[in-house]
């Protein structure tokens, strides 16, 4: 079977307090959710209405059939996640303290954890084949035999051989405290973006990609890297998309914001679904960014992904509405 969206990564469980505007210390009561970046992904993906499915790994553990049990609800194909022995399903935790603090503490991930123990020998090449998107993150190159296996399905996908409605996407999420060093994730960014069509991310995880600079010179660093399309996250100025013939750029959707911590996840799912809905690159992006904002204006990630015309309602509250 063939997906609109794979997704290759991360995947825990996001235990986010009930009580806002508090210390983690003084919470006294949490929600438990399906999280993990590009579980997250999916998972908004699904949805739209778009056929999903994710490459991990968990624990073999009651978490772990807690997060095939949450994937299979939300639609998203379970069938490439396996259990890992020995090894417990990550847990982060988090406090929520609107409008810009959301401290992570990542447990179960240290000193390895069970989707970096993902082998180039289990992955479906196939099923990476036929994918429409195949979206891959930066932290899934920060230990082995993962970032080998993120490369073995990758070389699977040559560049020249997308387009037309198929992408490789790679997240820039780079997170430090996954690395030994900065040089570590840029000599690893590098290896894969020779197989990216588009990759995403913020000003900071382009520096680590591509070196520091305005967005237009890190879009176009990325551009010479050989990605058809660099998507750079400006924060309060929008997001930009470029590629070798438009730039594009969608102003912010302005919420109350709850919890930041999904926004960019949701982002993606829904810049995957205006990408293979064939929609122009501007209200790809402006319904991507309506949709981070979303969920920024709500708790949970996975279980507050918004449907499509949540998306479409806000954007036309913003006059900035259009016809899918």
């Amino acid at each position: 079977m063939s997906h609109d969206l794979l997704t290759m990564g991360r995947i825990s469980v996001d235990i986010y307090p009930n009580d806002i505007g508090v210390p983690l210390s003084d919470v006294t009561s949490f929600g438990k959710y399906l999280g993990g970046s590009p579980s997250n992904v999916a998972v908004a993906a699904a949805k739209y209405g778009r056929s999903a499915a994710v490459i991990t790994r968990t624990g073999d553990d009651p978490f772990g059939e807690y997060l095939h049990r949450e994937l299979r609800r939300y639609g998203v194909d379970d069938s490439m996640v396996s259990p890992v022995q020995c090894l417990q399903t990550p847990a982060t935790f988090c406090a929520i303290m609107p409008p810009e603090d959301f401290p992570l503490y990542f447990y179960g991930r240290f000193p390895t954890a069970p989707d970096w123990k993902i082998t180039p020998e289990e992955i479906d090449v196939q099923a990476v084949r036929d994918a429409r998107v195949f979206w891959t993150t930066v932290t899934g190159l920060a230990q082995s035999p993962a970032r080998e296996a993120q490369l073995h399905a990758h070389a699977a996908r040559p560049r020249e051989e997308l387009g037309e409605g198929r992408h490789t996407v790679l997240d820039l999420d780079y997170r430090p405290m996954f690395w030994d060093s900065q040089a570590d994730a840029t000599e690893q960014v590098r290896k894969n973006l020779q197989y990216a069509s588009i990759a995403i991310g913020n000003r900071e995880e382009c520096a680590v990609a591509v070196g520091d600079g305005s967005p237009d010179e890190q879009a176009d660093r990325l551009l010479e890297a050989g990605v058809s399309m660099a998507v750079v996250k400006m924060g309060a100025q929008g997001v930009m998309a470029k590629t070798a013939s438009e730039t594009v750029i969608s102003a912010p959707v302005p919420v109350e914001t709850k919890n930041g911590l999904g926004a960019g996840d949701s982002f993606g799912g829904a810049f995957v679904h205006g990408l293979l809905s064939g929609w122009p690159l501007q209200h790809v992006l402006d319904f991507a960014n309506a949709a981070g904002a979303i969920v920024a204006s709500r708790i949970a990630c996975s279980e507050d992904m918004p449907l499509q015309q949540d998306v479409m309602d806000l954007l036309t509250a913003r006059d900035r509405g259009f016809q899918a």
